[in-house]
């Protein structure tokens, strides 16, 4: 989603945004075969030579590790394969519908009817990780897999909002997923964002409607990116701790932030910490809206109080 403050503006925005979101999704995508991060996570352990721009990417994973405790931990990529997340979102959207359709049985690759728990050794955490920028090299260890889905959209969400203001001189807004990125000058009164469960909803469906002039809002949700393996309800937040789905009392975190990815990091670390989430938010003085498993909404921080349906 691209939103820009001046119509005129919108070509050359989507232009410049376009090719941003195609060169980091080929330097940072799990589910290409040619990516940066696949050679990475095929190297078995070998230092691999990758783009400044994977580089990044990776400094921002380890820094939200760093920043969130180890909730979030670019080392989990493997463990995803074997909860059978290893397809790209919008063909395992296809293959499980939404949760409002109750899943109905479907089940990602590798996630057949007789599949039972995770079994997986955790080999290693983002500690294990070597960035050396000076020489444009990635180590992992052997069998470590990353997973850059918690830090790279909201980061390329922050890159091509700045470059869609940059082109087209106004305020941009760029959404990538649910999360929310913006740039420029606002339009008066903000951007207008609603906050729901899934971003493909419609502005009718429950949830708030929230106005942003700087920054950006990302949110997190374990009820609708969800499959069944063994007759066990998935979701694709993963708790480093376990190597097993978020055991948490929220159903969709959102948080506001300074940047998207921070924001995005904020949001997933949230889900993972579960009933410590809203300490660790304020204490961090991150305005975030939180909703439980039954339905009720808490607001933190500065995180407007009125508008939820």
């Amino acid at each position: 989603m691209l939103r820009v403050s001046d119509p005129a503006a919108l070509a050359a925005a989507r232009t410049h945004v376009e090719r941003e979101l195609d060169a980091i999704d080929l330097a940072c995508s799990r589910f290409r075969d040619d990516s940066e991060l696949t050679r990475v996570n095929r190297s078995d352990g070998r230092p691999v030579v990758v783009s400044e721009l994977l580089i990044g990417a990776l400094e921002l994973a380890l820094e939200g590790a760093r920043l969130t405790g180890g909730a979030v931990d670019p080392t989990i990529g493997r463990v995803l394969e074997l909860a059978g997340y290893d397809r790209d979102r919008r063909l395992l959207a296809e293959r499980i519908g939404s949760a409002s359709e109750g899943l109905g049985g479907a089940t990602p690759a590798g996630a057949g009817p007789d599949c039972g728990a995770i079994t997986v050794r955790r080999q290693a955490g983002w500690q294990a990780v070597v960035v050396d920028r000076a020489r444009s090299r990635v180590r992992v260890p052997r069998g470590v897999h990353l997973d850059l889905g918690a830090t790279a959209k909201g980061w390329a969400a922050d890159r091509a909002a700045l470059l869609a203001a940059w082109a087209g001189d106004c305020g941009a807004l760029v959404g990538i997923g649910g999360d929310i990125a913006t740039a420029g000058t606002p339009p008066f009164g903000g951007w207008r964002v609603h906050v729901t469960d899934d971003h493909r909803s419609p502005p009718t469906a429950p949830g708030q409607t929230v106005a942003i002039r700087s920054g950006g809002l990302a949110t997190s949700s374990v009820a609708v990116r969800q499959w069944r393996r063994g007759g066990r309800l998935m979701h694709h937040i993963i708790d480093p701790r376990t190597g097993e789905p978020a055991d948490t009392p929220w159903r969709t975190v959102s948080v506001a932030a300074a940047s998207c990815a921070e924001a995005n990091i904020a949001a997933t670390a949230a889900l993972v910490k579960g009933s410590d989430a809203p300490g660790w938010l304020e204490r961090h003085a991150l305005p975030a809206r939180l909703v439980g498993r039954d339905g009720q909404v808490r607001h933190l921080g500065q995180w407007p109080s009125q508008g939820d349906t």
